[in-house]
């Protein structure tokens, strides 16, 4: 047997009815032209060539006995027709009318019995300029059978850089021991897979401390302060800010740090990567930071009309890939860190050296720790109690009271720059479906797709319905971002007897 991680069976803990634990994305097609066929029945033919190489779609979960340790993943054959499913929308449907339909259908939990995950084909859409005949596919896949990057990884077996669909090996894969596993067989496994992972942490401890006490000083040094002068001097803004630019901490409270419901509010949008690209480099900052910018930028127009503004800064969770380049595995490789936003300054300019400097920051912490963060750990007795506080703190409403360590989440995560196809079909975009949690009402998720990015936004709808003019509102700070002018070269300090020059930011590995 292949047991959870401590991660991934987290996120199976974690879920309720209000906190459904899937993501997905919701993805646009242009048919062939003269296309003819019933769209949903060939997406389940193409499924089936390609589940050789999709074992992360071909299992399903084994509990342990009394739910003592982290469950397993045993091997399932999919049935198509239950995970692949049509749905008829009204005739002429477009964004606006899937954007509803994927908040309908968000809340509904996968069932556990099968593999957890699940395809919603909709036609009836209204056709594309040219008449050209559209379809769109809802995915689900539970987060603890992969992240964003492990998504993607999966997205690049399942879909064709042309419409005619490639040809691939029909070797079947070594499947393990068909049947139940026996009690005694499965809590050998799971005492095993402890002792491993308790080893492991022991064997990590003296390297983690060591880590964390240098990054504690390089904080408590004012390292971070001295980075926001010298980006605010770059951008021509005179003497450096009295106040320094901080990370962690705690967020102000907003409506989005609340107890939430199983209500929920969707919508997509689009920016052009190129347009992007250009205007960032002109500002010397990363594809993240300028995301952050703009989001930020969308989040102080959303609180001006919706108030109250909070005079602190808001506070995005970004999680972060621990990811080894070309590991592919279909689990979660992921932690999350704190990033200041700057929404408490009215200056864009002002805004943007805000968030170069935390960024900036961000990274340097990360770069002593990325490596020692685990993603496994053992999970003997942690089902009953993870499961218990779940329940407690969204019964109690704990959320409403404990002070909030993050306003939302917002998650980059790369992905192709060509177009791809699926089952014949052309993708025209590719709108990520994530998560909200009890206290953090809102997720944004970007993924780059041909010669766009496409975020997708999620919110609790009754903490924030209007995800709608949110979206419009990150187009706003689009253009105002395009409107900035060029940064200006920073000016060589003037080094006086015993002063100390200004430190120039780092460029560290970017976090997504």
């Amino acid at each position: 047997m292949q047991q959870l991680s401590g991660l991934d069976a987290s996120f199976l803990y974690l879920e309720t009815a209000e906190m459904p634990m899937h993501v997905g994305a919701l993805s646009l097609y242009e048919l062939p032209r003269n296309h003819r066929g019933d769209f949903a029945a060939e997406l389940r033919a193409h499924i089936a060539a390609r589940l050789p190489l999709l074992p992360a779609l071909c299992r399903k979960l084994a509990w342990m006995p009394l739910n003592l340790a982290a469950p397993a993943w045993v091997d399932a054959q999919p049935d198509l027709d239950e995970h692949i499913v049509a749905i008829r929308m009204p005739a002429g449907s477009g964004q606006a009318e899937l954007e509803r339909k994927i908040g309908e259908l968000h809340p509904v939990l996968l069932d556990r019995s099968r593999p957890l995950w699940k395809f919603h084909v909709f036609d009836g859409l209204a056709p594309g300029p040219e008449g050209e005949k559209r379809v769109a596919v809802y995915s689900q896949l539970h987060h603890a059978a992969v992240d964003g990057q492990a998504a993607v990884a999966l997205a690049q077996v399942i879909l064709d850089l042309g419409p005619q669909p490639r040809e691939i090996e029909t070797k079947k894969l070594p499947r393990r021991r068909k049947g139940r596993l026996g009690t005694t067989e499965m809590l050998r496994g799971a005492l095993s897979h402890q002792l491993e992972q308790l080893g492991s942490l022991v064997k990590a401890l003296p390297a983690a401390v060591g880590a964390v006490s240098q990054v504690a000083a390089r904080s408590a040094g004012g390292a971070l302060g001295e980075t926001a002068a010298a980006l605010w001097a770059r951008i021509g803004g005179g003497a450096a800010p009295k106040k320094r630019v901080g990370n962690l901490g705690l967020a102000p409270r907003t409506r989005l740090n609340t107890t939430i419901s199983d209500t929920r509010a969707f919508a997509g949008v689009s920016l052009p990567l190129a347009e992007l690209n250009t205007v960032r480099r002109r500002h010397g900052a990363s594809l993240n930071d300028a995301l952050l910018f703009v989001i930020g930028g969308a989040l102080r127009r959303h609180f001006a009309k919706h108030g109250p503004l909070p005079r602190k800064s808001l506070l995005a969770a970004v999680p972060i890939s621990l990811r080894e380049r070309g590991d592919a595995a279909a689990n979660n490789q992921a932690s999350m860190t704190q990033m200041s936003l700057g929404t408490h300054l009215a200056d864009p300019a002002a805004r943007l050296a805000h968030v170069l400097a935390a960024s900036a920051s961000m990274k340097a912490t990360l770069v002593g720790i990325k490596n020692l963060l685990p993603t496994d750990f053992p999970s003997m007795g942690v089902p009953w109690l993870m499961e218990a506080l779940t329940a407690v703190y969204g019964r109690a409403g704990l959320a409403d009271r404990v002070p909030p360590l993050a306003n939302l989440v917002v998650s980059n995560v790369p992905g192709p720059t060509v177009p791809l196809y699926l089952a014949g079909a052309r993708m025209l975009a590719n709108y990520p479906v994530s998560i909200v949690v009890h206290g953090v009402a809102l997720n944004v998720t970007v993924q780059t797709y041909d010669q766009q990015l496409d975020l997708g936004i999620i919110a609790c709808a009754d903490a924030m319905p209007e995800v709608a003019e949110f979206a419009a509102h990150i187009e706003t700070a689009f253009e105002e971002f395009k409107g900035l002018p060029a940064a200006a070269p920073a000016a060589e300090p003037t080094i006086k007897s015993k002063a100390k020059p200004v430190a120039k930011a780092t460029r560290k590995p970017r976090a997504c």
